[in-house]
């Protein structure tokens, strides 16, 4: 069974940083985009960045220059480094990878989920 396990989220104050995870483990053949999302209270959930296989970037206008995503192909885990965090930036945060199976059958999975909180 594929499956993407998260870690990393917290709270934090205004101006600090966190770092979450995701690692992708199972039958795996190979993984393409992964990417982080997040959803507000009351909000919907919305891409925060992804990154290709090749390492191409996109990144949502409001955390450029102070998120950076990663990607480690040899452990199938990406990252989110999240530096002068906001207030605004507390959600619930959601990893998400596009991966073929060893059965060649691709789809999309998510992560359980890990909340940040950035207090003021």
């Amino acid at each position: 069974q594929v499956q993407l396990v998260e870690s990393g989220g917290g709270l934090v104050q205004a101006g600090g940083s966190l770092r979450l995870s995701c690692a992708a483990s199972g039958p795996i053949f190979s993984v393409n985009d992964m990417g982080w999302y997040r959803q507000a209270p009351g909000k919907q959930r919305e891409l925060v960045a992804v990154i290709t296989s090749r390492g191409r970037i996109n990144s949502l206008d409001s955390v450029k220059g102070r998120f950076t995503i990663s990607r480690d192909n040899a452990k199938n885990t990406v990252y989110l480094q999240m530096n002068s965090l906001k207030p605004d930036d507390t959600a619930v945060y959601y990893c998400n990878a596009e991966i073929r199976d060893r059965l060649y059958r691709t789809r999309t999975y998510w992560g359980q989920g890990t909340q940040v909180t950035v207090s003021s």
